[in-house]
């Protein structure tokens, strides 16, 4: 998607800083962090959101959620406690139209979130 602000990061368009890519995703620090660990794992595939996810994309799923997972660890959040979010259409605070995990962790987390 050419107007895709995460399209053009994931193609080099953008520069963004990057933690970590594969063949099926890209993972970047976010730019307007909520924590002191807040990364974005960004599907290569552009998907509008968890919405849009079909039995075709259950592995992709899968995928980001491990490599969230594998940040917090690198970034020692990993036992201290980290949160993996996705947040699905305007309501939920979608901002970019591009599925998107947040990592975020370094400091302890509120329930109820929002």
């Amino acid at each position: 998607m050419p107007d895709c602000l995460f399209c053009r990061i994931i193609a080099g368009e953008i520069p963004a800083a990057k933690l970590f890519e594969d063949e099926e995703c890209v993972a970047i620090r976010d730019v307007n962090p909520m924590a002191p660990t807040h990364a974005l794992v960004l599907p290569r595939e552009h998907i509008e959101s968890a919405s849009a996810l079909d039995e075709r994309h259950e592995a992709l799923a899968g995928h980001l959620v491990r490599v969230g997972a594998r940040l917090a660890r690198e970034n020692g959040i990993a036992e201290s406690g980290y949160r993996l979010v996705l947040n699905t259409n305007a309501d939920a605070g979608q901002t970019v139209f591009h599925l998107h995990l947040h990592l975020l962790g370094g400091r302890p987390m509120e329930w109820p979130p929002g």
